[in-house]
């Protein structure tokens, strides 16, 4: 995956524009709604979906694999958000507990034990009745079923990027265990479900 973001991503630098995610707005507001004072966004990027957050002033701490990216993050919205550099297979990278996590389109580029990794290591760093939001892509993407097969809905579609498709079975399987109260169909570039958790 990281050979795969370096050549494919980074090169073209801030290729998804400046403008938040939906499902970042849509995240903003919920977590404005629960009183969410600061979040961890695993994948940060160079920051687009971050801004958002900060513009609210919830205090955000980023992981990210791409030091290009990290400085891109820090050069367009400044020096005050802490980045640790690394891949989020390796988290927890500090002992913090948040208030929320989220974690948009990073979840579908990892293999099962990553998966389940990643979304217990969230978990594991959110205060008692904090929530975790993920986005991930969807069977309906229009990729689905294409590329090499890797294993059960995970398909190599160009070389580096393998990706899993969910389901409501899939979906519902590595969640349920860590809160699982909600998730809806939202479309961004692809179909994505955006998943809530929380810790009760």
């Amino acid at each position: 995956m990281t050979e795969f973001w370096e050549e494919n991503f980074i090169d073209k630098q801030e290729m998804w524009g400046f403008e938040p995610s939906k499902s970042a707005i849509l995240t903003k507001d919920f977590f404005l709604k629960n009183s969410v004072k600061n979040i961890l966004i695993p994948g940060i990027g160079y920051g687009r979906n971050a801004q958002i957050f900060k513009e609210n002033e919830i205090d955000i701490t980023g992981i990210e694999i791409s030091k290009t990216a990290i400085d891109l993050a820090h050069k367009n919205y400044g020096t005050d958000m802490t980045i640790h550099h690394g891949s989020v297979t390796e988290m927890p990278f500090d002992s913090k507990k948040y208030d929320g996590v989220f974690c948009y389109a990073l979840i579908h580029l990892l293999d099962k034990n990553d998966r389940s990794k990643l979304i217990s290591d969230c978990y594991n760093q959110l205060n008692k009745n904090g929530y975790m939001v993920f986005t991930a892509i969807t069977k309906n993407a229009p990729n689905f079923g294409k590329g090499k097969p890797i294993e059960k809905d995970r398909y190599e579609f160009h070389k580096g990027a393998k990706i899993f498709y969910y389901d409501q079975e899939s979906l519902k399987a590595e969640f349920n265990g860590f809160g699982l109260f909600e998730f809806n169909e939202v479309n961004e570039n692809q179909p994505m479900y955006l998943i809530k958790c929380k810790k009760e």
